[in-house]
Order: structure tokens, then sequence, then C-alpha cells
């Protein structure tokens, strides 16, 4: 469900991993593949596109560039920058970019656009690549990177200054800034815009050997200073970065823009449908132009479609770098965060990732998807891949006086799905919930209460014969009677309304339990100036609880559900036998309280 101003959109689309075939991602090209593909875009209208064979535009483009012959193999790829990791909004572009390849019986390719060395590192090139394995998906081959491509990219600047197409800019980075222009007024030509060609390549080597400083130098695109298009005036191409990359050491003393290096590494792996969110659509006409300028044979398309949005949820890696760095949060893979190694630890599922994605589909539209969505397409994947087992999160000592003997119970681990049977002992003394207990039961509760019964789960009906408290009048122990007739049956004619779980209090299993909420307690967190203002102080709270025995025994991200507490996962990283340690995954229905208007 994707809310608008106006209108409310329901998408669909699928999601599956990707045939895969192998590509030696170092080789540096002299000439484009020869694909048959158009040199402009097609005019895409989203709302006509979606309604022809409930096809999105995007997929509604590509059918079309097969049946006439425009395209022959479709070709993606997903091209994160390797400065920070993965988030939620990625995940919507690697099962787009996956799904479309697979769909239509082609390759996606990883590539990571490694322009900037300052900011990145080989940790997110790893994380990268293992989130998106995680997720379900296998790229084409090897990963590739744009640092592969640097030698031709160099080779590209060269031919466009000796085609006058560009030149080496000496002002400022202030100058350059002044005199762009703004959205109402024309840029100012740069001084050097017209030094000739012999000038421009000896400067442009003076720049690669490390003569020229840091912000000494940049390379410019010569294209038009007056376009009502800022991104076509004169953009750089390349700057002066004394830096070490982590792929390419320090060979090099300047790197290609980002916005140079992206599309010739598109047409160079022969990328057939460039997919990207709506901000890159400015950049469109230079993506067309670089490309065309170097080599008209291959022109790979852009499309743009909406970013994902989701309310109660900031994925600026900015502001979550902040959340990380101020210690609001405990690391990039605090089970709060929306990246992809958070939702991982928190107990996500790929499964309900992939559905989530599919459902909130593609769209020109830009909109808010209620995280209520997301929720519910993790329960969905859990509802029958998640065992089941007893933790009481708030103990309550309960003593069955009349129980002749310890038991083993034994039952199954689902009870729709066969995944074996697990042994639940049943003991004198036991703990149960405290919520489960009222000496003064609200109307409609259906619990214990004193003189009453339940049935205790999988196990017998008891009844509370008395209530032990402490000196200051709090309930520290029941005394309750078992029904002996009643094990795991309801005899005719007795009826019990309530069923409550428990765990064996001298068998059960002491466990570090992590309950974990939304981050933002506003529906927009990033509406305010302050956004860390919004931090909900109730998204994690850490309760000792008790543990039924089986549940102990859990690996590392096993998940569960905690009868009538919700979903769990064993953590990724604390969780040992001897001392478990479970995140709640979520509630088992949406119990969040809505954000008064």
């Amino acid at each position: 469900l994707i809310k608008s101003k106006d209108c409310v959109f329901m998408f669909y689309f699928f999601t599956v991993r990707s045939d895969l075939h192998p590509m030696k991602p170092n080789d540096v090209v002299s000439e484009l593949p020869n694909t048959p593909t158009p040199n402009t875009h097609a005019s895409v209208d989203a709302a006509q596109q979606e309604q022809q064979a409930g096809l999105d535009f995007i997929r509604q483009v590509i059918t079309d560039d097969l049946k006439d012959g425009r395209t022959q193999k479709v070709v993606t790829r997903f091209p994160p920058e390797p400065n920070g990791y993965l988030h939620i909004g990625h995940v919507k572009a690697i099962c787009l970019n996956f799904g479309i390849a697979e769909e239509f019986d082609g390759v996606c390719n990883l590539r990571f656009d490694d322009t900037n060395p300052d900011a990145e590192e080989q940790e997110y090139v790893d994380g990268i690549a293992n989130d998106v394995k995680w997720l379900g998906f296998h790229w084409n081959g090897e990963p590739r990177y744009a640092s592969s491509y640097f030698d031709q990219l160099y080779a590209w600047a060269i031919q466009l200054i000796e085609q006058g197409d560009a030149y080496v800019d000496l002002q400022t980075p202030e100058e350059i800034k002044l005199n762009r222009g703004s959205f109402v007024e024309p840029g100012k030509n740069s001084p050097y815009r017209d030094a000739t060609v012999e000038e421009n390549l000896s400067r442009f080597e003076q720049m690669r050997n490390g003569e020229l400083g840091e912000g000494k130098a940049v390379l410019r695109a010569k294209i038009d200073m007056a376009s009502p298009n800022v991104h076509m005036r004169d953009p750089i191409l390349y700057r002066v970065l004394h830096s070490e990359h982590h792929q390419t050491g320090d060979k090099w003393k300047m790197y290609p823009m980002y916005d140079y290096a992206h599309p010739l590494s598109d047409a160079i792996e022969g990328i057939t449908h460039s997919l990207c969110t709506l901000e890159f659509q400015d950049h469109r006409p230079f993506y067309d132009w670089v490309i065309e300028k170097v080599h008209s044979q291959a022109v790979p398309r852009q499309y743009e479609s909406s970013r994902l949005n989701i309310d109660y949820t900031i994925t600026s890696k900015r502001k979550l770098r902040k959340l990380v760095e101020g210690s609001y949060v405990n690391g990039w893979d605090d089970p709060r965060m929306p990246t992809v190694v958070g939702m991982r630890r928190r107990g996500f599922t790929p499964e309900g990732l992939r559905d989530f994605c599919k459902r909130v589909g593609v769209s020109k539209t830009d909109g808010i998807v209620d995280v209520a969505m997301l929720e519910f397409c993790i329960r969905q994947s859990l509802e029958n891949t998640a065992a089941r087992g007893m933790a009481v999160l708030n103990p309550l000592k309960v003593t069955l006086t009349n129980l002749p003997e310890e038991l083993d119970l034994t039952h199954a681990r689902h009870p729709n799905v066969d995944m074996g049977e697990r042994v639940i002992p049943l003991t004198r003394e036991i703990y149960i919930d405290r919520k489960d207990f009222e000496e003064v039961p609200p109307k409609g509760f259906k619990r214990l209460i004193p003189e009453g019964e339940v049935r205790l789960r999988h196990a017998y009906v008891i009844k509370c014969d008395e209530v032990i408290k402490d000196a200051n009048g709090e309930v520290v122990e029941l005394k309750c009677s078992i029904d002996p007739e009643t094990l795991g049956k309801n005899p005719e004619g007795r009826k019990v309304k309530g069923v409550i779980h428990w765990v064996s209090a001298t068998k059960g299993i002491p466990a570090e339990v992590r309950i974990y909420d939304r981050l933002f307690s506003k529906a927009a967190p990033d509406a305010d100036d302050d956004f860390l203002a919004n931090l909900n102080p109730e998204s994690l709270k850490v309760v000792q609880a008790v543990i039924e025995p089986a549940l102990a025994q859990a690996k590392p991200e096993d998940r569960f559900q905690f009868e009538r507490e919700g979903y769990f996962v064993a953590d990724q990283y604390d969780h040992v036998p001897a001392k478990p340690v479970f995140n709640r995954i979520l509630d088992l229905k949406d119990s969040f309280k809505v954000e008064k208007k």
C-alpha cells in the first residue's frame, strides 16, 4: 500500500533469483558492445503503462524492447557505492534489478561504483556482497568494480579533450560553485574554457601525475553553461584526489566523478536498462551525452522510478551515521536500524523482505509506504517457518500442590508443519507470566484469578487456591491444584475459557530477551529539524526471562514463535546455549500506538 497526496495505489512485481553466466570483471574495452539499442529514451507515462497487461511501466518498456528487437538480452546491474551499509531502500533496488533479469531471462551484474576512496572501505564491499547473497540473489559472474575501468575511463577523457568536449578548469571550488549559476540564473563560462587541446592535455597529465594539489584543478565537460538543467552546466568529470584506493592502491592521483564513471561503466558492461530512482532524472541528459560522445553504438537506457519511503523510518546515510556515531543505537547492525544487517539481526527474513518489495511494486509516483505492510510481510513469512516454544518474560511462581510427579510432555514444534517434536518438562514449581494473573480482574479477563481456573498450555487445567504476598503486598507466588483428568484434553462437560503459557521453574533456562520496537515514535521522523527528538524511548527493553529447555539449544539466527508473546530470533552474535539471548522480531499482531494527529 502506497499513500500519496491524492491517491492510494497497490502494485506488485516478482522477485526471484537470477540464472548467472560468467563474465570477466576486469576487462578494459576499447569499444562498447554493438547492441542494437535506440539513441533516445522512450517516453513513459507511468499511469498508462501500469494498466497494460498488468505490468509496471519498466516491465512494459522491456517487454516492448524485446518484442521490437531493440534489446536482444536484458542486462541489468545493482551498482552500490561501497561507502556504507545497505538499507531497506537498497533492498527494493536489489529486488527490482535482479527480479527484472530473472523474469526476462537476462542477467544482473553486481558492480561497485567505487569512485570516492575517501568514503569507501573494503568492509562495505564485503558487507554489500553478503547482504545480496543473504537476500537470496546471485549476480552474473564475479563482482565488478568501476575502478576496474579506470584505464578505459581515462582514455575516454583524453578522447573528450581531443574532441573539444572537455577542458581542465583551474578555478577554485568556490569560484566554480559561484559561476555555476542557479535555477533562475545561467552560469558563467570559466576563463579556462577556451584553452587549447594541447594546454588541456598537458594540465590533465599534471592532474594524473599528482603535480597539482587537491582542489587545484578539475576536468569538466564542455556542454552549456546556460542550460536550464544545472547538471548540464559543464559538469565535473575528474577531480584531483591523492588518496589510496581499496582496489587500485596509489596508482591514481585523480578519480572520476560518479556521474562520469557510472554511465560509461553501464556501457562497458552492455547494460540494457539502467534502473535508478527519481532523483537521477535530471542527470539523465548527461548520462546520454557522455556515452554518445565517446561511442554512439550502444546507449544503455536509464529509467527512473520512485524510491522507497516508509513511515517511522529514516534511510538517509548521513542521519543513520549520526545515530551510530552518537551511540543512539548499538552500531549499524542494531536490530532497530533499517540496514540489511540490522534487519537480519532483528530476525526479519529475506523471504519477507522480498515479498514486501513485490507488494510495493514500481511507480513514478512518490509516496509513503505504511511500515505495517513490512511487518505484515515478515509475520507472513514466519507463520509456517518459525518453530513454537514457550517463554515467560515476567515470571510469577506457581506451585502445583497436587502434581503427583514430574512429567516430560512431548509436543510438536509446529502445529501445522512437520518440524519434529520437543520435550517440555512439567514440574511442581512453574512460572507463568504476571500479566496472566489478576486479583481483581477487569471485565472480560479470561486468565487466572483467585478461585478461578485456566488451562496450562499442552498440560492440565489448574485452579488458583491461594495467593501469597510479600511484606509490601506484592503477589510473589500462587498455590494451585491440577485437575488430573485434564492432561491435554477437555473431558465432556468441562469448559475452561483461558489458556496460558508456562515454563518449569526448576528446569527452565534463564535467558536475556531484548524487546525491540520501532526506533521512532513519529511517522515522519525527519520532518523536523531535530530528528533525534523523535526517537522512541521504548524502542528497546531488556528482560530476564525463563525459557523452555529446547529453546536454549537454538542456533544463532534460529527463529521461533514464543507462544502468546511474539516472534523471536536467537541473536546472531550473543546467543549461546549456556547463555541464551533472543531478540523480539515482532509481536504476533500490530500493537503499536498510532500517532495522534
